[in-house]
């Protein structure tokens, strides 16, 4: 792992950005793929999944970024916080703002429950879209997190980085599982329901190379840039992941691979940050 951080640091922040999505990218494409061995998914298995990705992305909201955004804000008491609640109510604010305009469906949901703009787009499209549209607080996180290294802001550091990085492409590896069997269980084929699966989260590079590039040339906002990615999470976490494991029986299992996932979020950020 020592090799990897070196690694990181020795390449330009966007490209070592864009290289660490390319990975968490490269591990839904993995769960995708898993299409092509399964016939089915166990309902139980993806509510569990699915808890695990929101375990994941809430520690990797506190630890990762902020808990980093504040020690690194100016001033003490009141002051030193005000970076990181007006950065967070701004992300929250913006991925409402998506949520109320881009079609999407969750994965668990009915198709009179779509949200969004109304569109005759196809149930496949819209379960994509809805995974998409909470890929981009992460690739926005891990893009923003290296372009604070770059900067040289103290409490951001490239193993942080390597360890959000390593964490969300954990609980992206299920979470392309999740969106790919469900279009294969429509009726898709194998391939086109992997294509969809791998696409949902082609967002995070472009989200990532964006996030860097922002905090590198704007250095002042990345207190703000972190909690802004944080809140962007925390409302994805609320407003879909959590919701969508509550639809069946087995909202004990999904609770369960919700601290799982916490934990290790958590782990990965204090041992490799």
């Amino acid at each position: 792992m020592q090799e990897v951080i070196d690694y990181f640091e020795s390449i330009d922040p966007v490209l070592a950005a864009f290289y660490a999505t390319l990975f968490t990218w490269g591990l839904t494409a993995a769960g995708a793929a898993l299409v092509f061995l399964f016939k089915g998914m166990n309902r139980a298995l993806l509510d569990g999944m699915l808890g695990f990705t929101g375990g994941v992305m809430v520690a990797a909201s506190f630890w990762s970024l902020l808990a980093p955004g504040i020690e690194m804000s100016p001033g003490d008491g009141f002051v030193k916080v005000i970076p990181a609640a007006v950065g967070f109510l701004l992300g929250s604010l913006f991925i409402f703002g998506l949520d109320k305009i881009l079609p999407h469906l969750h994965i668990n949901f009915k198709e009179s429950e779509k949200e969004g703009i109304k569109t005759p787009w196809h149930r496949t499209t819209l379960l994509t879209l809805a995974i998409t549209l909470h890929n981009i607080p992460e690739g926005l996180a891990v893009g923003v997190l290296f372009g604070g290294v770059a900067a040289g802001f103290e409490g951001a550091s490239i193993g942080g980085a390597v360890a959000l990085a390593l964490g969300i492409g954990l609980q992206n590896f299920p979470e392309g599982f999740a969106v790919a069997m469900p279009l294969r269980r429509q009726g898709l084929s194998r391939t086109k329901s992997f294509m969809y699966g791998q696409a949902s989260a082609l967002v995070e590079p472009i989200a990532a190379v964006l996030g860097a590039w922002a905090v590198m040339t704007f250095q002042p906002i990345l207190p703000y840039a972190l909690s802004f990615a944080a809140g962007a999470m925390i409302f994805v976490v609320v407003e879909e992941v959590i919701p969508e494991t509550q639809q069946d029986k087995y909202t004990d299992i999904a609770t369960m691979g919700f601290i799982g996932g916490f934990i290790v979020m958590m782990t990965l950020d204090v041992g490799l940050g």
